[in-house]
């Protein structure tokens, strides 16, 4: 097929022929394809489209998102909400759905953490590779996100990740080279933000070395939307396709950068063929079975169940028993928070809520009040009904959470709290009552100075359509709980690592506290926390004995000890225990889920190997194992771990202390790291993170403030008074986010061959106070542009 097509006609196939497709080539028999949303639903849009979840899309199945399936710790649950998606992708004939998200969640601040699995890349990993297999046995391909290093949502699309070599291999690559080496995903999506000084779409150490080269990765790297920066240095990189629709101008410069060598047609040959794979490899349209959607939320209903995870569960308050008479409480009960905003918001085919589904759970209501106003404005008299409601009531269930404004895509969030009126309120109501029940619907996690007024306490996390049902079903013990925090739940933002830095407000987004991510850090530095990584309760109890460690395995017996059947994870950790290069004091290493009938026990085999010791050696540029001795841990959760076995490890090389490295990352001190220990950890200085010189393509619209122009001054000074208003209703606007983040070079990614890149080097003149030359620039360009573009466009079609 290369043979046959024109250069021309090979470089329309690397851009977007709209929002959501890619060029078709008619006279070659080369179809279209259809790229769609779909972390936890499939966002297919077939009328107004955009890729911010704004606009009306078909009705998919809204599964919990990522942040409550990774809770389940069940990698083969994942394939099966994989499989559901890959279906209902299949059905709408979408070909490539965009998802798993799975960015480690370096802070619990980051305002995308409900569409990332975990602050762990070996559980992210596992999570995402299940879900990628689910996707594509239904000949649908699976597009991983965001490769990589991509953390923050402020300035999320010209931000540069400066981060050392080892911290980025061993804490945000190794999930993607999970998912690539064991589920191999037919595509990717490439970050937006730039990692140490390159953009990610057009970064070869990424896109060649590290993800073709050593991963094997054979399919199609796809751009963020308007995340492609130089087309042409993509090209070179390993980035496919550039999305949505840059229009004509990015073809011409493919092809006049193989006429004047700036790359090979060799390069464009390798890029083209991957979207031809693609193509090949696609489920012909109109083919795929219909949706049984019943089944559908059915599954999705017991992934709510299996994906919340029981905090806490004085004088066993739960599960409650058949005719409880409770008071409802809480907004959240009848309007469900049930997703994050953004592009990956679904349309859901039905929508349960607590009220609706209550009814047939066996408890009895007595009251429902709303209690609190949901975007946190004070309301006496909410209050007031809700303590009368709980009053007369043997349990009051009260259902808290964060608003909307509170996580979304293009908007990190400011804190850890909930608004004071809800925590009010249950102060209020355990004073009348004080049999509270707390069910918690957060995409992430939140500060809990108020746990103390709580009977007991079940993080719901964003439960998808079917949520209401599934903890429903949890609180009443027809669901036995066991689900497993995926993330810490710190005592206080001040306590996690990345307080002082997170986000980067600046050029840079420095990642100063290295491998110390989560738990690595809490465990290392001894910090406490209020809930540890992996910790989740069950209405029954388990019992570890008889651990047997080798290096390549470890086995644990574990038994139900309690009265009812129950599901655990064992999970094991691994310590170096001889002197070493440094690291966190223990890292996940392995899990898995059993069930088990009480009384019975099970033996259970938890894989090792060389990845369970590796570390990345800067030295030979390898994964090296240090032969020494290692403490292998088993137990409950990162600070439960009853059992120990030490394991001789043979290794790759022999143990060598980097003594180059300050010690305050021996011993995971990094909360508050200076610029020369920072610098040392880099091998390099640290680069300047303040902003230099004139604005340039690069620069966010959000930077208009600083612009020499009036006009730009003034449209940011209105596009901030329209992000204002929309935050002070309690939903974000995600036009508005968008645009504060956009760089002007992005202007000509998101309009469809509108803007060229001329018409974009015009507008920065006029940004910097050169108005005539800019506008003269910007209307030449477009005289140019719409020349070119029905040239390019009748040579496309064969006229010419």
């Amino acid at each position: 097929m290369i043979e046959n097509l024109t250069l021309l006609e090979k470089a329309a196939l690397l851009t977007g022929k709209s929002v959501w497709e890619t060029h078709d080539l008619p006279r070659h028999g080369v179809r279209s394809l259809w790229l769609a949303d779909g972390p936890h639903g499939v966002r297919k849009q077939t009328g107004a489209a955009d890729h911010l979840g704004i606009a009306e899309s078909q009705p998919a199945t809204c599964f919990p998102t990522a942040a409550g399936v990774a809770s389940t710790w069940d990698p083969e649950l994942a394939e099966e909400v994989g499989r559901a998606l890959g279906a209902e992708a299949a059905a709408q004939d979408v070909d490539v759905l965009l998802g798993p998200g799975l960015n480690i969640k370096r802070s619990p601040l980051g305002g995308r953490s409900f569409e990332y699995f975990s602050e762990d890349p070996l559980l992210a990993g596992r999570m995402a590779a299940g879900m990628v297999r689910g996707i594509q046995s239904r000949g649908v391909a699976a597009c991983p996100k965001h490769f990589a290093a991509n953390s923050q949502e402020l300035r999320r699309m010209v931000s540069d990740s400066v981060v050392d070599e080892r911290t980025l291999r061993e804490i945000y690559l190794t999930g993607f080279g999970i998912v690539v080496e064991t589920a191999r995903p037919r595509t990717i999506m490439s970050a937006y933000n730039l990692v140490n000084g390159t953009y990610a779409h057009e970064d070869p150490f990424l896109l060649q070395q590290v993800l073709r080269d050593e991963w094997g990765f054979d399919g199609a790297v796809v751009s963020d939307w308007g995340g492609s920066n130089d087309v042409v240095d993509a090209v070179r990189a390993g980035g496919t396709l550039e999305m949505p629709a840059a229009g004509l101008d990015s073809v011409r410069q493919i092809v006049e950068a193989v006429r004047t060598g700036r790359i090979s047609e060799a390069d464009v040959d390798a890029r083209a063929a991957e979207v031809l794979r693609l193509v090949a490899d696609a489920r012909e349209p109109g083919t795929a079975p219909a949706v049984d959607t019943d089944a559908h939320h059915a599954l999705a209903r017991r992934v709510a169940a299996r994906s919340a995870v029981l905090l806490r569960n004085e004088d066993a308050t739960l599960p409650l028993a058949r005719g409880t008479r409770v008071a409802v409480i809480g907004d959240f009960a009848r309007t469900p928070r049930y997703q994050g905003a953004g592009s990956s918001a679904v349309n859901p085919t039905r929508l349960d809520s607590v009220l609706d589904v209550i009814g047939d759970s066996g408890l009895e209501m007595t009251a429902f009040a709303p209690g609190f106003r949901r975007n946190g404005t004070p309301d006496a008299a909410l209050r007031a009904e809700a303590v009368a409601a709980a009053r007369g009531a043997d349990v009051a269930l009260l259902f808290l959470g964060l608003d909307e404004i509170a996580e979304s895509e293009g908007l990190d969030r400011e804190h850890l709290r909930l608004h004071a009126a809800q925590t009010e309120l249950l102060a209020a109501v355990a004073e009348v009552n004080p049999h509270v029940v707390v069910v918690l619907s957060a995409g992430g996690v939140v500060e809990m100075p108020w746990l103390a007024q709580t009977r007991a306490l079940v993080h719901g996390y964003l439960a998808g359509q079917a949520g209401a049902g599934g903890l429903l079903d949890v609180l009443t013990g027809a669901v036995n709980p066991s689900g497993r925090l995926a993330e810490t739940v710190p005592a206080r933002l001040a306590d996690t690592p990345t307080a002082a830095t997170f986000p980067g407000r600046q050029r840079t987004a420095e990642y100063r506290e290295g491998l110390y991510v989560g738990y690595r850090y809490y465990t290392s530095a001894g910090v406490p926390v209020t809930f540890p990584f992996g910790f989740g309760l069950s209405y029954t109890t388990f019992a570890y004995a008889d651990l047997v460690a080798t290096p390549e395995a470890a086995t644990v017996t574990v038994t139900n000890t309690g009265t009812v059947a129950g599901a655990d994870v064992v999970q094991v950790y691994v310590r170096r225990e001889t002197p070493g290069v440094h690291r966190p004091d223990r890292t996940l290493a392995g899990f898995a889920r059993v069930e088990l009938a009480p009384g019975e026990s099970a033996t259970v085999t938890v894989p090792l190997g060389d990845a369970a010791f590796r570390h990345w050696d800067l030295g030979t540029g390898a994964w090296q194992v240090e032969q020494g001795t290692y403490a292998v841990l088993a137990g409950a959760h990162v600070d439960d771990l009853p059992l120990a076995a030490s394991v001789a490890v043979t290794g790759t090389t022999a143990a060598v202390v980097d003594a180059h490295v300050p010690d305050r990352y021996r011993t995971g001190a990094v909360a508050q790291v200076p610029d020369a220990d920072f610098a040392a950890l880099l091998g390099r200085p640290v680069p300047p993170a303040a902003w230099a010189g004139e604005l340039t393509a690069n620069d966010a619209l959000g930077r208009m403030q600083h612009a020499r122009s009036p006009l730009a001054r003034l449209a940011y000074r209105v596009l901030a008074a329209l992000r204002d208003r929309a935050d002070r209703k309690g939903k974000p606007d995600l036009n508005i986010l968008f645009l504060l983040n956009m760089p002007l070079r992005a202007v000509g990614k998101m309009t469809n061959g509108m803007v060229s890149a001329e018409m974009v080097d015009g507008l920065v003149r006029i940004v910097n106070g050169r108005f005539l030359a800019g506008a003269g620039a910007t209307l030449r360009g477009f005289v140019r542009n719409r020349r070119a573009n029905r040239a390019t466009a009748r040579r496309l079609r064969g006229d010419v």
